[in-house]
């Protein structure tokens, strides 16, 4: 934290009142690629993640500088959000953007942010938007709830930044609890916090988060197409039964039964049967992780993180060479638990659900395995163990 005052003060001189707030990163053990399509999901918060350190600014200005991103942004939270700029600063407009559909804000900020992991498959963007949007919300006494927090985090990162996610990354940076899964249902919104067991004991994993070297932005993968997909695949099922059909962008598989998919699946061309088979099948992982969790029963409940891991791959075909192999070698070392891509898996990272006392075995076997196939990442690959952590808060 001396860092981010020492970066405060050479930015900006002395500050007045200094708040500081902590944004986690966050992981999908089970659930992923199924929230933009209303599916149900889990997720953890870890104690790794974006701080803010910042001041009020009564002129409206913003004026925030990174230590892990080139450029001070700035602009002006009394005038309309600037267009996207294609840098870090879009996620911080697009936090303005979103809540100016609602609110007239007159507060600025002045501020240092710092990420403690490098970028890619952490949702470091949710992060960085709801811990923008709590600052906003502080300096300008908007008196937002969490779900507010979400909303609007959300409503940036899809309709300002242009990623045509579900809530699942910004729920787990707002909701999570430490030592507890987040259970939540992305259609209604409903939600759980879950203690592992009956909750009397220690958890028995760390988060083991280990970095291919290769970072990529969603809006520059196949991240939208395999939403648009997903979706065509539920228009696809809706025809076949002659139900009437909304627009495209209204259209989920959430809406279309199991039973229908499974009805015409093999009429279904392949493409689009594969994304339901993931939707449907990754759910279903959903509901049975939950009651191994719930049991106490560690390996039962990564043996379902490594399936998802493989519909993933399979049926919603993503994953690099790198991610992929990473995640292979995860499957055959000791002591890993469950292991799988995070985030949309196109680039960035595997996590995995580790035995603390075989740490530093798992990470040589990784390490060595890994850089064996890739060398060229040598200098890039990275790897962290972590424990579970709350939510977005101040300090």
């Amino acid at each position: 934290m001396n860092e981010l005052f020492r970066a405060y003060s050479t930015f900006f001189g002395k500050g007045d009142a200094l708040y500081r707030i902590f944004s986690p990163y966050r992981i999908c053990p089970l659930g992923a690629h199924v929230d933009h399509q209303h599916g149900v999901v889990t997720g953890f918060a870890f104690d790794s993640g974006i701080e803010f350190l910042f001041s009020a600014q009564e002129t409206g200005k913003v004026e925030m500088a990174s230590l892990s991103f080139e450029g001070l942004m700035t602009f002006n939270v009394q005038r309309p959000a600037d267009e996207r700029q294609q840098n870090w600063g879009d996620y911080l407009r697009g936090a303005l953007w979103a809540l100016q559909q609602d609110y007239q804000l007159r507060i600025g900020i002045r501020g240092i942010v710092k990420g403690s992991m490098p970028v890619g498959g952490l949702s470091s963007s949710a992060a960085l938007l709801c811990g923008f949007i709590m600052a906003l919300d502080k300096v300008n006494n908007l008196g937002l709830d969490r779900q507010q927090i979400i909303r609007y985090a959300s409503k940036a990162e899809r309709e300002y930044v242009g990623l045509n996610n579900g809530i699942l990354d910004q729920a787990c940076v707002v909701l999570c609890e430490a030592d507890k899964l987040l259970y939540l249902d992305t259609e209604t919104g409903k939600h759980e916090l879950l203690p592992f067991g009956k909750g009397d004991q220690p958890l028995p994993f760390r988060i083991g988060v280990f970095f291919s070297g290769v970072t990529r932005k969603l809006t520059g993968t196949d991240y939208n197409l395999r939403v648009s997909e997903c979706k065509t695949a539920a228009w696809i099922m809706q025809a076949y039964e002659d139900i009437p059909l909304k627009e495209l962008q209204d259209t989920r598989l959430r809406d279309v039964p199991e039973e229908t998919f499974l009805k015409h699946e093999q009429q279904m061309p392949e493409r689009f049967a594969k994304r339901a088979r993931h939707f449907y099948t990754e759910c279903d992982r959903v509901h049975d992780g939950i009651e191994a969790w719930k049991e106490g029963d560690i390996r039962r409940f990564g043996q379902y993180v490594f399936e998802s891991c493989e519909s993933s791959m399979n049926n919603y075909e993503c994953g690099s060479p790198e991610l992929i192999a990473l995640y292979k070698i995860l499957r055959h070392i000791e002591g890993v638990f469950g292991g799988r891509f995070s985030g949309a898996g196109f680039k960035g990272a595997c996590i995995a659900l580790v035995d603390p006392t075989k740490e530093e075995s798992i990470r040589r076997q990784v390490e060595d395995e890994y850089l064996k196939e890739f060398p060229q990442y040598k200098d890039t690959f990275e790897a962290y163990f972590c424990d579970l952590a709350d939510g977005v808060d101040f300090l």
